[in-house]
């Protein structure tokens, strides 16, 4: 059987980048939504493939002011194999008086909850649900907002931890990872948490359909634009 479209992609992006190598320890950090639900899915499947040699395992960071994981995308870990782990974060409990709560907030504490466990269980990456889309979209924000070029790389080795970000849906557009949801049946989290404010995301996200027209195969040349950077060129 034919590997699904978006499974492919992956692949794709996993070989250009060596994102998964033999001997490695891998978390990916779930959310519930359908991004990190195909990283899950991805992986299970990879792993029963035995291409390399590596182990994984699933991290939701729950916390206080979020519902908990669906018990149904639980169940559906559970059939690819996948052994489903909780750690809480108390993102509101954190919050230093006078500031205000936002999105921003709450994926920075999660993502050092995501560091935290990683380092102390001996994982050596980790895998986050980041498509095409969110990346562009970065680049947009802070070049309007930052006055830089700069965005997420598909892969990241941090300075000061011994931990690298893989980002193997980097050349996925996000309706590819809707459809794939769609015919895979996924239940998926949403985050509708009243804190959210994500009105400069959107505003990128915007910006981003009008620069292509809502085109993949315009989003995929400017992706392959800011990975052949001309600096004699550029002021």
């Amino acid at each position: 059987m034919p590997q699904p479209k978006l499974f492919r992609i992956i692949d794709k992006a996993v070989y250009e980048y060596n994102m998964i190598e033999t001997g490695d320890r891998i978390l990916i950090g779930a959310s519930g939504g359908k991004d990190s639900t195909a990283l899950v899915e991805y992986f299970a499947n990879r792993k029963k493939q035995n291409r390399e040699r590596f182990d994984f395992a699933v991290l939701h960071i729950s916390s206080d002011h979020i519902p908990p994981f669906d018990k149904q995308l639980e169940k559906r870990f559970a059939e690819w194999g996948v052994n489903l782990k909780f750690v809480s974060a108390e993102v509101l409990g954190r919050l230093k008086p006078g500031h205000k709560m936002n999105c921003w907030w709450c994926s920075t504490q999660r993502r050092t909850e995501l560091n935290n466990y990683a380092i102390s269980n001996d994982y050596n990456k980790i895998a986050l649900g980041h498509h095409m889309d969110d990346i562009l979209e970065t680049l947009i924000m802070n070049a309007l907002q930052k006055g830089e070029l700069s965005t997420m790389p598909p892969r990241l080795q941090y300075d000061k931890y011994p931990v690298t970000i893989i980002r193997p849906l980097c050349f996925a557009d996000e309706n590819t990872i809707i459809e794939h949801s769609k015919n895979h049946n996924y239940v998926s989290y949403t985050c509708s948490c009243e804190y959210q404010d994500n009105s400069a995301r959107k505003e990128a996200r915007k910006r981003l359909e009008l620069l292509t027209n809502g085109n993949v195969s315009e989003k995929i040349k400017l992706f392959e634009a800011i990975k052949n950077v001309k600096t004699d060129y550029l002021p």
